[in-house]
């Protein structure tokens, strides 16, 4: 009698055209695969936007991965870029977009240590996204499959404009000023001129303000402010929206500040290269002042 670890020839097993449990066809390839030296950059960028945006679409395409989503109430938009440059490699047979729940997605990325590498992958017509972080050691390797949703997402049109104001400044700077003046007011009046930028506020117990002029320290670039001016603006905004962008401090030493008058303003990090995230705020009017 043949014992139970005997050996087998291959023939003993016939063709099969169906999936078998004992041998599994192998998984369709991959149509989708980005991997990011620092898994911190997405993580990064899904805590500072997902108080605004819970569901939104990863458009992926040959340019990179870009998101564009608004907040409930429509005053303020997020744009992402992560363009093929940030990963290595990336490849992305055609257009796709993976619908995410922010709150699941931040609850994957929390599991990522500090510098490990993330890879994200997708088949062709997902119903999951296969989230992968490996140790910079090589020595310990985590994946996730994360279920998608399917997102009815309108696209934006977000036009070029020449800003009349552009500020570059510390992100820490104003991350500071925005919160300072949360203290006092629930709106802030920012008031670009030839003599600087002005944040001013006025509430219940009283007005604060604070003003930046251009200076460049030539030790420490990343402390430069910078005020390019086509004409003076004055645009009051909601200070808490103004402190949810500046959640994104941390991924950049400086943040762009772009104001016109009757356009939103625009608060732009740039994260690796070409990549960036971008808010898009609506000014306040009248009333609402």
């Amino acid at each position: 009698m043949e014992s139970a670890g005997s050996p087998v020839s291959p023939g003993q097993f016939p063709q099969r055209d169906t999936p078998s449990p004992l041998f599994p066809r192998k998984q369709s390839a991959k149509m989708l695969e980005a991997r990011l030296d620092q898994a911190d950059i997405l993580k990064k960028v899904v805590e500072s936007i997902r108080e605004l945006v819970q569901d939104c679409n990863f458009d992926c395409n040959d340019s990179g991965i870009m998101l564009q989503a608004m907040d409930n109430s429509h005053v303020a938009l997020v744009s992402m870029a992560l363009k093929t440059e940030a990963f290595s490699p990336y490849r992305c047979d055609r257009n796709i977009a993976l619908g995410l729940n922010l709150a699941s997605l931040q609850k994957v990325l929390r599991a990522a240590q500090g510098e490990d590498v993330l890879t994200l992958k997708a088949e062709d017509a997902p119903d999951s996204l296969n989230i992968v972080f490996e140790s910079s050691e090589h020595d310990r390797i985590s994946e996730y499959d994360l279920k998608l949703m399917d997102i009815d997402q309108e696209h934006l049109g977000i036009p070029e404009t020449e800003y009349a104001a552009t500020i570059t400044m510390p992100s820490s700077e104003f991350k500071r000023i925005c919160g300072d003046l949360q203290a006092m007011s629930e709106s802030v009046t920012i008031d670009a001129s030839k003599d600087g930028v002005k944040f001013a506020c006025t509430g219940d117990i009283g007005n604060g303000s604070v003003t930046l002029r251009s200076h460049t320290n030539v030790d420490k670039p990343e402390l430069n402010v910078d005020i390019e001016l086509t004409e003076p603006v004055s645009l009051t905004f909601s200070l808490k929206y103004l402190v949810n962008f500046c959640k994104a401090a941390a991924m950049s030493k400086q943040v762009k500040i772009c104001l016109s008058n009757e356009v939103p303003l625009l608060v732009e990090y740039t994260l690796v290269g070409q990549s960036y995230l971008r808010f898009y705020l609506a000014p306040k009017i009248g009333d609402e002042e």
